[in-house]
């Protein structure tokens, strides 16, 4: 979570796509807020990566970890069609042989941020 947290706050979106290759489970579930089913499996999080119609950069406050979960703290701001948006997410990932296996976010404001991405 730290490697690919440096890689989107560098803006760095091909060193981002490589360490996702490399840390992202076959089998991942990604669990998005707005989304009422999560993408299941890396091959439908990658298509859907690829399908973006905006821009998010952040700053991370915090990660927190243990073997087997990691909280991410951050603030983020979208930018999409001529419009910006400043929240706050937490960001929690299960880990699995070493691999991000399942990850849900929330936020401090869910209705703005699901109406941003409609």
């Amino acid at each position: 979570v730290r490697r690919m947290t440096e890689a989107f706050e560098s803006g760095d979106m091909a060193a981002m796509a490589a360490v996702g290759e490399e840390l992202v489970a076959d089998d991942v579930v990604w669990h998005e807020i707005g989304r009422a089913e999560p993408r299941r499996g890396k091959a439908e999080l990658r298509a859907a990566m690829g399908e973006v119609d905006y821009v998010i950069t952040g700053k991370t406050h915090d990660i927190i970890a243990n073997e087997d979960h990691v909280i991410l703290l951050a603030d983020a701001t979208a930018t999409r069609g001529g419009k910006t948006l400043h929240y706050r997410v937490a960001e929690i990932y299960h880990v699995r042989n070493g691999k991000i296996s399942e990850r849900w976010a929330f936020s401090d404001d869910t209705a703005a941020i699901t109406a941003f991405f409609a």
